[in-house]
């Protein structure tokens, strides 16, 4: 990784209902090296960095996913007012479209402004960019304005440790030297185990992954709920 963007932790937190509901800053981590090397293969002592494990462990390193843009592959949701689009495949289980009554069910009937800032908190909640939600009229398309930063996801609802959380348009460059569109919101495998390397499939969560780091939350730094995406 390069150009030392912020790295921090980034835990999920729920609400009263027990879905996930808000990101809070955790322990940042210092980097003074460029390039940074980040641990994916789920084995490093030195979590979230690399320490040159990856080169004895059990793991299959090979990168499946497809260059193609997601939303190529995505099914599309047609609601009175927005669209969403949803690329399963890059699913990083991080469940905060669950939260009251699912988005898939949200955006079809979403009418009213409270019904619509719903659908697109949900969709910009959603790390890895796997649900896209857009405008009918305008054709807009709502994302969260983050700047180039590394979030290191932790999910203590589960029990796990997330994956690398790559947002503000970073670009993913491939072992075989090609780019990956970029994108928003990207998260890739840090757990070693995905079908769809470099990026995340949600597969820590049915592995149990721990990184073992501490969560350290920050007092008064809790995200607070985005009323505009």
């Amino acid at each position: 990784m390069y150009g030392n963007p912020p790295i921090d932790q980034e835990i999920i937190l729920p609400n009263a209902e027990g879905s996930s509901w808000v990101y809070q800053k955790g322990k940042h981590f210092e980097t003074s090296e460029n390039p940074v090397h980040l641990c994916r293969c789920g084995h490093s002592k030195h979590k979230p960095f690399c320490d040159g494990s990856h080169k004895h462990a059990d793991w299959d390193p090979r990168e499946t996913a497809p260059h193609r843009p997601l939303l190529q592959d995505a099914e599309e949701i047609d609601g009175p007012t927005m669209m969403l689009a949803d690329n399963e495949r890059y699913c990083a289980f991080a469940r905060f479209c669950d939260a009251r009554g699912r988005i898939w069910n949200l955006v079809e009937k979403a009418e009213s402004e409270e019904e619509r800032e719903l659908v697109r908190r949900e969709a910009g909640h959603c790390p890895s960019g796997r649900l896209v939600v857009w405008d009918k009229d305008t054709e807009k398309v709502f994302e969260p304005p983050f700047k180039p930063s590394i979030g290191i996801i932790e999910d203590p609802g589960i029990k796990v440790s997330g994956p690398i959380w790559v947002k503000g348009g970073i670009r993913i460059e491939g072992a075989d030297g090609k780019s990956y569109e970029v994108r928003n919101r990207v998260t890739l495998c840090r757990c070693g185990q995905s079908s769809n390397k470099p990026f995340c499939d949600g597969t820590h969560a049915s592995m149990h992954f721990c990184d073992g780091i501490p969560l350290e939350k920050r007092k008064r730094r809790m995200v607070k709920e985005r009323s505009q995406l």
